[in-house]
């Protein structure tokens, strides 16, 4: 304001100054802008641009770049040259016109367009004409692949399909050159995990069985299944007089029955109810573990009781078990009591279910009923419906008298015995544990012991502790558990501690305005979602944000074992998930995992029609693009809700039904 007040500014030698610079720099503005349009090699400004697949306006990279030029010399001959025109080739086509927005209140529609050409917004996501099929390459053909900006091309080959008889090959449980060099397996350590050394995985695409369909959605498929998607009549020749399953024409139904619930599961869980009033499914009791689950008829019963369980069996004689469950849409996996825990942490469960699972609990000082002990939250119930319970047969009267010994040994109360089901009860403190007389076993497991740490950790012959604060016992009931603020939040090991439950309330709140956004712009309404893998589980907010929303779906959150172990605030929420490796993010597990080995086995787990939603950096975009195709997956990036210049993107993903080239 001063300089307003003094004299003319004309004349001050700053204005000059400034007048000057201002003409001096839009002479070079023109003058480059000319030289470029009329010359190939000075550029300072362009107009051209190459055209993308949407039409929007893109900004181009000259093709100058990292290039040096005598910029003297083309100033010399800046004369009126009848240059040679440029090939037709070399010309990039003019970018097309961007799209014009709608006006303002018009809708955008999308849909599926019939064979009257009439476009359907109402179509099922997951569906596919069994008779469209992508007849897939051996593997030699090179398939084509452009990068994001479209400035190069690289050739890569198509993964092969694979053999027949791999059908239902699980990497680390059908790793026939270790476990043929096991020591010893009277244990069930070939039931155990036994992963391929890196780089000798596999590396082709799974073929879905011969006839298969698009599955039997839920609640339908509790009660039946296509036959020609899990081919296997081994369990109706085996359990088929015991109301397991059946084979009706092209399906398989199960009525719901198990080898000790012949008259079906619903009946089965009122007597449980009757029998301990206080295990309130549903309420007090959310999460359930059933071991040797057959076709898991008992999990799938407990969910219209609001309860998940996580049914599990190994891959034995009946490798299939883990197969019907899946299809069912039940929750399930292929998992053993042998020699080393289980990859669930402690206080997981408030209820284990073991129904003629064929374990032998008292083996070895008790160590697998430790194992339960250590999974069981503190005053949750283990239910055991064996012969020993009801039969009177001598040795089976000395199995039942070895089991209630040990019990006790375990604190656990046994609540009550009626027909062929006892129920014990798991104590809420140690208090019993440090009263026992000197010399009484199995021990308490040393203070320093982690009982959540499960990443290939032998069992222990010791009763886990427990937190002396209470931790993992005092929950709210369901469903108000899910967004409670779990105790076991504080003892997770992370950088964060005040700042936790700010973290876990923002995580919810950040997958809850993804998901809203998925139903929006990518007709996830439609979806026929079942079963669903979160391949990176942090506190389970995805998990929790479906479940508020009322999808009528089952999340297994997967923690990497790379990262903080939050399990026990999954469990604690109400959900259920697991301990794994190599299931982080691509651009951090790229450093220790191989990304092709990671997207073939998901391809492995994926259901023809199903979908992969891949949010990660845009640094592996390019190679999880390139991957996606070879596998004959449908991709689309996406950007995020921060834009286009976000640095993360969205890479969504369609597995397609894929057969061999005869």
């Amino acid at each position: 304001m001063k300089l307003l007040n003094n004299g003319d500014p004309i004349r001050k030698p700053s204005f000059l100054t400034i007048s000057t610079f201002v003409v001096v720099s839009c002479v070079f503005f023109y003058l480059g802008k000319h030289w470029s349009n009329g010359y190939q090699q000075l550029v300072f400004y362009t107009s051209r641009q190459t055209p993308t697949a949407s039409g929007a306006a893109t900004i181009a990279i000259s093709p100058n770049f990292n290039k040096t030029f005598d910029v003297s010399s083309l100033i010399a001959n800046n004369q009126t040259i009848d240059a040679a025109p440029p090939s037709q080739d070399s010309i990039p086509a003019p970018a097309p016109a961007p799209s014009a927005y709608p006006a303002p209140g018009s809708i955008m529609t999308f849909g599926i367009v019939d064979e009257n050409g009439t476009m359907a917004e109402e179509f099922e996501v997951g569906d596919y004409d069994p008779e469209v099929v992508e007849n897939w390459g051996n593997g030699s053909d090179p398939e084509v692949v452009d990068s994001i900006g479209g400035s190069f091309r690289f050739g890569i080959k198509k993964f092969k399909m694979c053999r027949e008889a791999v059908r239902e090959y699980i990497p680390c449980l059908d790793n026939e050159k270790a476990i043929r060099n096991l020591k010893s397996t009277k244990n069930g350590e070939k039931f155990e995990r036994h992963c391929p050394k890196k780089d000798q995985g596999l590396n082709c695409l799974v073929p879905a069985p011969k006839g298969y369909r698009t599955p039997i959605p839920w609640p339908k498929s509790r009660d039946e299944v296509w036959f020609s998607n899990v081919p296997h009549t081994k369990l109706v020749e085996d359990k088929g007089g015991q109301n397991w399953i059946s084979v009706d024409k092209n399906k398989f139904k199960f009525p719901g029955g198990g080898t000790q619930f012949i008259h079906g599961a619903d009946q089965y869980l009122d007597q449980i109810s009757k029998m301990v009033p206080d295990i309130a499914f549903g309420r007090h009791t959310r999460v359930v573990l059933d071991v040797g689950c057959g076709v898991a008829s008992f999990g799938a019963y407990l969910l219209s009781r609001n309860v998940i369980t996580l049914s599990i069996a190994p891959k034995d004689v009946h490798e299939n078990q883990i197969q019907f469950a899946l299809e069912r849409g039940v929750p399930a996996m292929v998992a053993a009591f042998a020699t080393r825990r289980l990859l669930y942490p402690s206080q997981a469960f408030d209820l284990i279910h073991c129904s003629r699972c064929r374990i032998n609990w008292t083996r070895d000082d008790g160590i697998l009923l430790l194992e339960v002990n250590r999974m069981l939250r503190a005053g949750g119930y283990f239910a055991w419906a064996a012969q020993p319970v009801y039969k009177h047969e001598e040795n089976l009267e000395e199995q039942w008298t070895e089991m209630v010994n040990l019990t006790t040994r375990l604190c656990w109360e046994l609540v009550k015995k009626e027909g062929y089901i006892a129920i014990w009860k798991k104590p809420l403190n140690n208090s019993c544990y440090l009263n026992h007389k000197a010399g009484t076993g199995p021990p308490l497991c040393d203070p320093d012991d982690d009982p959540d740490d499960v990443w290939y950790v032998d069992l222990k012959a010791c009763i886990t502790r427990l937190p002396e604060d209470g931790y993992g016992a005092n929950l709210p009931t369901w469903p108000g558990r899910l967004q409670n603020y779990p105790d076991r939040l504080q003892s997770i090991r992370m950088d964060a501690y005040i700042s936790r439950k700010e973290l876990f309330k923002a995580e919810y709140k950040y997958w809850k305005e993804i998901i809203d956004g998925y139903y929006r712009s990518l007709k996830w309404k439609n979806f026929r979602l079942r079963n669903v893998l979160d391949m990176r589980a942090v506190f389970g907010g995805f998990a929790a944000a479906l479940a508020e929303r009322k999808v009528d779906c089952w999340v297994l959150n997967v923690v990497p074992v790379s990262g903080p172990n939050t399990l026990p605030v999954i469990y604690d929420r109400g959900l259920i998930g697991v301990m794994h490796d190599c299931s982080g993010l691509f651009s951090i597990e790229r450093k220790r995992c191989n990304m092709s080995s990671i997207m073939v086995e998901m391809d492995r787990m994926l259901r023809p029609g199903g979908r992969a939603y891949i949010r990660d950096s845009i640094i592996v975009m390019d190679e999880l693009q390139e991957i996606a195709k070879a596998m004959g997956w449908r991709v689309t990036l996406r950007t995020t809700a921060e834009g286009p210049h976000a640095s993360y993107r969205i890479l969504t993903c369609e597995k397609r039904m894929l057969r061999s080239r005869s």
